[in-house]
């Protein structure tokens, strides 16, 4: 079983973990009704997907 010789310092550990790194969900904005909706899904407020309407609204009561 191999086992390391020497304990890998903080530095050669945090160099490996440079691309792991939290990233922003990415928002449009629809060009049906204007809010704000993630690309390739269907707009929550209009119901709209690449010019077609998809599923109802959702109606406030």
């Amino acid at each position: 079983m191999a086992v390391p010789k020497r304990k890998t310092s903080k530095a050669r550990r945090d160099k490996r973990r440079t691309h792991y790194k939290a990233v922003m969900p990415v928002w449009r904005l629809c060009p049906n009704c204007g809010e704000t909706m993630q690309p390739h899904n269907v707009c929550e407020k209009c119901g709209f997907y690449k010019g077609s309407q998809i599923i109802e609204p959702k109606t406030e009561a």
